[in-house]
């Protein structure tokens, strides 16, 4: 007996292809139910508390690099603390000290100059200068100018400037023409008069200024003649040919003589 007889029959060779579909589809089905119907593992508890990361070694230094050791900054004094990161600090210079002058003069009203600086007139006192050594110049009218050399410290500097007295302390080396030969030596001049050092007892004097004649200087000739009042005559002129210096020698001692005859 046949069913469904109005069915075409299907061809023999196709029969096996639509076996072999058949079985892996219901195998696919069989897989897919037994996996969704297997249970499912329950989650692991969380931890309370992370495992630390385990601490990575520092590498050994290798044997042939010794370590190096740090010395201070040869800036800071031996056993001072210092944080580190603290900057250097280099203590500043000590200043130098300040002081004080006075300075009084014979004449006043006479002007004071300290290293070419006008500080005032006398009697005079100045505070806050620098400590050291300083060139002072006191001058007034009518008076020959002071000048010297001064030294400011803590103790204040006192000067006291006498223009009125006179004053004389002057020197030349000289040689001494004669009629046989010469003689070398050194013309001296103080308050009191003339003076010929040199080793040749003949020629060597003292002479005040009373006795003093004549006492002339030529400077083309460069040569200073000094004569005694009634007596000898002695011509001297500069080792190195030179006038100048018998021309400043005559001009102090002659300035000196003006104003020893003035009192």
């Amino acid at each position: 007996m046949r069913v469904f007889d109005d069915e075409p029959a299907l061809p023999s060779r196709r029969r096996p292809v639509l076996l072999v579909v058949f079985v892996g589809a219901a195998v696919a089905a069989a897989g897919s139910w037994f996996v969704l119907s297997r249970p499912k593992p329950a989650p692991p508890a969380e931890t309370t508390a992370r495992e630390a990361p385990p601490r990575s070694r520092p590498s050994p230094r290798p044997e042939s690099a010794p370590r190096r050791e740090t010395k201070p900054p040869a800036t800071e004094a031996a056993g001072s603390a210092r944080e580190p990161g603290e900057p250097t600090t280099t203590a500043p210079a000590p200043s130098r000290s300040a002081g004080v002058l006075r300075v009084r003069s014979d004449v006043p009203g006479a002007s004071v100059f300290l290293d070419r600086k006008f500080l005032g007139n006398t009697p005079l006192e100045v505070d806050g200068l620098a400590a050291g050594s300083h060139r002072l110049n006191v001058s007034v009218d009518g008076y020959e100018g002071h000048a010297q050399a001064i030294d400011i410290g803590d103790t204040p500097a006192d000067v006291d400037v006498r223009f009125k007295e006179v004053r004389l302390n002057a020197s030349v080396p000289v040689i001494h023409k004669h009629g046989m030969g010469s003689c070398t030596g050194r013309l001296v001049a103080d308050t009191s008069g003339l003076r010929y050092e040199t080793a040749n007892a003949g020629d060597a004097f003292t002479m005040p200024f009373a006795d003093l004649e004549a006492f002339t200087v030529d400077y083309l000739k460069k040569s200073l003649r000094v004569k005694r009042r009634g007596g000898k005559t002695w011509n001297f002129e500069d080792p190195n040919g030179q006038p100048d210096p018998l021309f400043v020698f005559h001009r102090d001692v002659d300035k000196t003589r003006a104003r020893l005859a003035g009192r």
